[in-house]
């Protein structure tokens, strides 16, 4: 599989070249982390972009801005997100600073807009190597397993359960132990993953009350059926190609469950990189080393 960070081909040839009103911060993911980092970051005042990587598959749509990569209405927290399909389109969205720009542009696309002043990387991609971004942005900082401090990140965010939230500014992130963080005393049982390769369809919505046992959507013609009683809290996007052993469907089992803006771990560890963010551009303007813009 590939790792590398959507590092293809620029599709603006010609360099846009220029300095925001507030800091350029670029977040890699679409998930419902990313999305809530996203937030944070404009309304602490950065120009903020998220780049969207096709693995794994987006289920908490309605906690994130996936969907406006299809030009669907995206709001989390009451913030919009608007999809971006150009460099030019992104930049003129960034510098009116009234939303958060989406886009599937990669990196060597969004590197002409500006410096990078924050680069994110909350892809959450578990079990694959990681690269290292630093040479990429003046901080680069990693959200969840994979990082490792002065390897391949300036700063890192744990997101596993027992310590989410936590700033490293040394060591690394825990490896990922196979165990989902319990709601509702429910654990990995909530989830149904994909068994093979193949094309996902489902007229199932979040939000949805469902049955156990009663059909969710189809993965290559067959059916996937619901785990538990509970609230469709997340399912992929219908018509997706997925990979094998993959997320395709989570039901949350509580009586008043959570399924759409930012959940209280989105909170804490989106405040936590906000906070490590600000801490380090601080202490560098002080070294002299670091020009904080916000």
């Amino acid at each position: 599989m590939n790792t590398s960070p959507q590092l293809r081909p620029a599709q603006a040839r010609r360099p846009i070249a220029r300095s925001f009103r507030h800091a350029f911060a670029v977040i890699l993911g679409t998930n419902e982390i990313a999305s809530a980092v996203a937030v944070y970051l404009h309304r602490a005042g950065w120009c903020t972009v998220l780049s969207h990587d096709p693995y794994p598959p987006v289920i908490r749509r309605r906690m994130a801005y996936h969907d406006a990569l299809f030009e669907d209405r995206a709001d989390v927290d009451g913030l919009p997100g608007v999809f971006t399909e150009t460099t030019l389109d992104a930049a003129n969205l960034l510098d009116r600073g009234r939303c958060v720009a989406v886009t599937r542009l990669g990196l060597l696309d969004l590197i002409p807009m500006s410096a990078i002043h924050v680069l994110v990387d909350a892809r959450m991609q578990k079990r694959d190597a990681v690269a290292d971004l630093r040479h990429l942005a003046s901080l680069t900082v990693g959200v969840g397993p994979g990082f490792a401090v002065a390897k391949n990140c300036d700063i890192a965010i744990e997101t596993r359960p027992a310590k989410s939230g936590a700033v490293l500014y040394t060591g690394q992130t825990d490896a990922v132990d196979g165990k989902a963080q319990l709601l509702g005393g429910v654990g990995a049982e909530r989830f149904v993953y994909s068994e093979t390769t193949g094309r996902w369809h489902s007229a199932v919505d979040i939000g949805t009350p469902v049955s156990k046992d009663s059909p969710a959507g189809l993965l290559n013609g067959l059916p996937v059926l619901a785990p538990l009683d509970g609230i469709v809290r997340g399912i992929v996007r219908d018509g997706l190609e997925v990979p094998a052993g993959v997320k395709l469907l989570e039901i949350d089992p509580r009586e008043r469950p959570s399924w759409a803006g930012i959940d209280e771990r989105g909170r804490g560890i989106a405040r936590a990189t906000l906070n490590a963010i600000a801490f380090e551009n601080a202490r560098r303007a002080r070294a002299g080393a670091f020009v904080s813009l916000v």
